[in-house]
């Protein structure tokens, strides 16, 4: 009777309230997984934190400002994976555990010997140093705490850290590693630093205003905020912007936990614990998409939008709307809450009220009408724009319009749910001159930079992800290099590395190859400084006198060419 009572209370135990993650934890496998570092754990960002078009599938881990430190496996499994690429997660490498879950370590400076053997041997076969490969079961098998690589800041313009996922293996959905009882110290509260309001329909009003209104806060003694009174009618909600940070480190990190309670009743609850590459693109619902695009700030709304298929959200009721009555008072609470339960709260008190509103959002009428649900194609001149059913999330009037050569399709604050397809006619330019074109985005300061062209005789085409404004350029200039570390004809014996500055400033650089005596070599790119780099590990030299030639080509076929002699013996 008494291991009965033991069970069904441990029962209980494991499926109370979330707080402190009691019923999340009962699910995930604890202490199985250990730290991939050999320094305690400090992280510069979180499970679930807001990127830009993204969320942040992982725990960046700090590396003490610098490459080369140890990284381990954090269980025994082998490796499934192994990608190389400049952008992105950089050097990575994906380890399948038999409990069900993958780990992936990425932005990497390099593997061990055994894996670095292995990758180099197919890159060197399939003379790339970008690639992807999926090692069998039995090809790299890995032991807990076994030396796997070391850190880096590969994968673009990062800095040195290492960024560390636990996925389920079989859906690929990633999983907030603090589930799996990985600690890192966190004594911090969130910080609650911007409230918005929002009347969401042509009725509502917050203050007599019918647009988003900046809402100002107070600092109550116990550290919680309150906010000015308000009045308000009809259907409204609210957002914030704010940060959480860990024991240790100043990075301004996501929060865990978002909730919002009308009269003490929850209506909405944002939690990161896990959710599916596929969704990551409704983060630009989740957010204000259009104060991000305006003014660079992060508005996480407390309400659900129609579109808004995420599963991060608890079951809220009424995906935090708010149907503010007439005389009526009311007493909102916004709690921000980080993995270990530090919270901050926002108290919004309302009385309700229906005033004339003031200041009324508008919207502008186009000729061209979209109903999100269909498909359509518009044409001016020689340039044409086709959306797909459902490109855009809502229905919506569509500016398009052309001056000076620059094609307008709308404006970037109205985010998309897939990409559509520019198309320019460009039968009125030589084919000398259509080999040089591509079509470029034109941002805000007037910085242009490349998109995909695809070109089809006398149709160039691009397909994209977000509005804005677009041009065709024309690139005649050659790609530049130089050597780097060295002079022709210089001796190398003594040097541990071979290279070589590349940069382009029109189109941007498309691929490079570079060769020893006539025999395709690995170079390493590093996007951040524009340097090719080759180990001199990779190849015995027995004669003293080699040949050097590098080919850089950019993104629409400009190519230049280097040579240069060294000698080396070894």
């Amino acid at each position: 009777m008494k291991k009965l009572l033991f069970i069904v209370v441990l029962h209980c135990n494991l499926i109370v309230s979330s707080q402190g993650n009691a019923s999340l934890y009962s699910t995930y496998p604890d202490n199985y997984f250990q730290n991939p570092l050999d320094i305690p754990l400090i992280l510069s960002g979180t499970f679930g934190e807001l990127r830009t078009n993204h969320f942040h599938a992982g725990l960046d881990l700090k590396t003490q400002q610098r490459d080369g430190l140890k990284v381990v496996a954090s269980a025994e499994g082998y490796v499934s994976r192994i990608k190389i690429s400049h952008w992105g997660y950089g050097k990575a490498i994906y380890i399948t555990h038999p409990n069900g879950y993958t780990t992936v370590y990425a932005h990497l400076q390099k593997f061990n010997k055994r894996i670095e053997a292995y990758i180099k041997l197919k890159q060197y076969k399939k003379e790339s140093f970008e690639i992807h490969v999926f090692p069998s079961s039995k090809e790299l098998i890995i032991s807990k705490n076994e030396l796997i690589a070391f850190s880096g800041s590969t994968g673009g313009f990062v800095a040195p850290h290492l960024h560390f996922e636990i996925r389920d293996t079989k859906t690929e959905k990633p999983i907030n590693p603090l589930l799996f009882g990985i600690h890192v110290d966190d004594s911090k509260k969130p910080r609650i630093n911007s409230l918005i309001g929002y009347s969401l329909d042509n009725n509502s009003h917050i203050n007599g205003i019918n647009v988003p209104l900046q809402l100002s806060m107070i600092n109550l003694k116990n550290g919680e905020l309150r906010a000015s009174k308000i009045n308000a009618f009809g259907k409204i909600s609210f957002g914030i912007s704010g940060y959480d940070q860990l024991d240790g480190a100043y990075n301004k990190n996501g929060f865990y936990n978002l909730s919002m309670l009308v009269n003490g009743n929850k209506i909405y609850e944002f939690e990161a614990s896990s959710f599916a590459f596929s969704e990551s693109k409704y983060i630009n619902l989740l957010i204000d998409y259009e104060r991000f695009e305006n003014l660079k700030q992060r508005i996480q709304k407390c309400y659900i939008e129609p579109a808004n298929k995420l599963s991060l959200y608890t079951k809220p009721i009424k995906n935090g709307y708010l149907n503010i009555e007439d005389g009526l008072n009311y007493t909102v609470e916004i709690i921000a809450k980080d993995f270990k339960g530090n919270s901050q709260k926002v108290t919004i008190p309302i009385i309700g009220k229906k005033d004339a509103i003031k200041i009324r959002s508008e919207s502008k009428i186009t000729p061209y009408k979209i109903d999100h649900k269909q498909f359509y194609k518009f044409q001016k001149n020689n340039i044409s724009v086709a959306f797909p059913k459902y490109t855009f999330y809502k229905d919506l009037y569509l500016d398009f319009e052309i001056k000076d050569s620059i094609v307008n399709i709308h404006t970037p604050t109205v985010p998309l749910n897939k990409k559509y397809t520019l198309t320019f006619d460009v039968s009125n330019y030589s084919e000398n001159q259509k080999r040089q074109l591509y079509i470029a985005s034109i941002g805000k300061k007037g910085k242009t930079n490349y998109k995909t062209t695809i070109k089809k005789d006398s149709i160039f085409y691009t397909s994209i992800k977000k509005l804005g404004s677009f041009t065709l350029l024309t690139d005649n200039l050659n790609p530049k290099i130089r050597l780097h570390n060295f002079k022709n004809e210089q001796w190398l014996t003594h040097f541990k590395t071979l290279k070589v500055k590349i940069l382009d400033d029109e189109s941007g650089i498309n691929s490079y190859r570079g060769e020893i005596d006539g025999k395709w070599i690995l170079m390493e790119y590093n996007v951040k400084n524009g340097v090719l780099t080759y180990n001199f590990n990779d190849k015995t030299f027995i004669k003293a006198k080699h040949q050097l030639k590098v080919i850089v080509t950019d993104n629409v076929g400009n190519s230049t060419t280097i040579n240069a002699t060294f000698f080396r013996k070894k």
